[in-house]
């Protein structure tokens, strides 16, 4: 090891604080430049691509946001601390967060980057602030590193994690097609009515006869129903937290809100929390089987997630557990195309929750047994894969858990 340096972090960085326009000019805003805010990186996103603000150059200039380049490093330094990622494409950011350059005579700024993910937890512990979490630029003076002397041993380890990254990266791409390519098939047959006719052709463009009905003109055959006429719904409970045999070697996974978004995946493999059988049966908390769908109906109302295993909720969800008949693809079709409605009938003065009995009351269109098992037919795969996808997303993230510390600390050389 001899060929590695130890360092501080301040060493090999610059460290570039962020800031915010003036939020009543308007002029500072909705502009060409993305603006970054802890919103819009997390949940192990690599690259930000995407922001949710944005500002124009006048605003960057009248302010004390700064402009990072392609492939700078932004870290979330206050509140939520320790959320890293990569930049696409050059963005400003606010307060809330540091820009991180690569000091490139001394560091390779990928290298870097992986550098600093190892170096989370450490950057955690040297936080500051009573009221919340902050990372403050001194704190990076405390935090020790070791890096390969050499730039090419530096480029070589980066290059064996950003394969891995890339392969999560492509997965995630392609569940994301997957998704849309499902809910746009869905649409077109069940919204649109143009789903094959006995000649192939979309039904209600080639004519396909339609009726009345008091939801407004249906194809013939087709009925008016409502989330609750076709599929049980079940909410959710919380054991008491103060009872330990409810949640002590806990085997039955239970979902929080949390859960969904932190993931933001359709599949979810696991939940953070476990219940045992006694808890499960001391709480109004209620097992469904694998492929139901859970939605969040408290606070934040409207994320989605398909259970692979046997599982429960907490209050905070209405579960849509799909049967022989309407089945998980048709289901999950009209949850997502009603969200809209699903979000617009939460209310409550403390936070916005949608009942059971509204979500039940939600009205759709019931199409033929036949419609249902085709189009099943075609899009349950789309949805198996994406399932699949995640279980391998899953896998190479414990891969590269296990070889990112080994990397870092030179345990494990990369010949040339």
């Amino acid at each position: 090891m001899s060929d590695w340096i130890k360092t501080s972090l301040d060493e090999i960085i610059t460290i570039v604080g962020g800031g915010t326009p003036k939020t009543d000019v308007k002029t500072f805003w909705n502009g060409s430049i993305p603006w970054i805010s802890v919103v819009d990186f997390g949940n192990d996103l690599r690259w930000i691509i995407h922001t949710d603000k944005s500002i124009t150059k006048e605003g960057l200039e009248n302010s004390s946001t700064k402009l990072l380049n392609e492939n700078d490093i932004i870290i979330s330094a206050r509140g939520t601390v320790g959320e890293i990622a990569q930049l696409k494409t050059p963005m400003a950011f606010n307060q809330s967060c540091y820009g991180i350059k690569a000091k490139q005579s001394i560091v390779n700024v990928d290298f870097l980057y992986f550098l600093l993910k190892h170096s989370i937890d450490k950057l955690k512990k040297n936080t500051h602030g009573s009221v919340f979490q902050t990372i403050t630029q001194n704190t990076f003076k405390d935090i020790e590193v070791l890096i390969p002397k050499d730039i090419l041993e530096q480029n070589q380890i980066a290059s064996t994690l950003n394969c891995l990254d890339k392969k999560i990266e492509n997965l995630k791409q392609q569940n994301q097609l997957l998704e849309n390519i499902a809910q746009t098939l869905f649409n077109h047959w069940f919204i649109d009515f143009e789903f094959p006719d006995t000649n192939g052709k979309p039904y209600k463009s080639s004519g396909g006869k339609m009726i009345d009905s008091e939801m407004g003109q249906i194809p013939k055959g087709w009925k008016d129903g409502s989330f609750g006429s076709i599929a049980e719904t079940v909410g959710g409970g919380t054991p008491s937290t103060n009872e330990e045999s409810y949640w002590q070697y806990g085997d039955i996974q239970w979902y929080s809100p949390t859960d969904l978004t932190k993931s933001n995946q359709l599949f979810s493999l696991s939940s953070g929390n476990k219940i045992s059988r006694l808890g499960l049966q001391k709480s109004s908390a209620k097992l469904f089987p694998s492929h139901s769908i859970m939605l969040t109906s408290r606070a934040t109302v409207g994320e989605i997630s398909i259970n692979s295993s046997e599982a429960s909720t907490n209050q905070g969800f209405i579960t849509i557990i799909p049967n022989s008949r309407f089945t998980l693809p048709f289901l999950l079709g009209y949850v997502k195309y009603n969200l809209p409605i699903i979000k617009s009938l939460a209310s409550g003065s403390t936070f916005p929750e949608i009942s059971k009995t509204n979500f039940r009351n939600i009205g759709l269109f019931i199409p033929t047994d036949e419609i249902i098992n085709t189009f099943t037919k075609a899009s349950m795969p789309l949805l198996m894969k994406i399932e699949s996808n995640i279980k391998t997303i899953q896998k190479l993230k414990i891969f590269n858990a296990i070889l990112l510390p080994k990397l870092m600390s030179g345990q494990l050389r990369i010949k040339e």
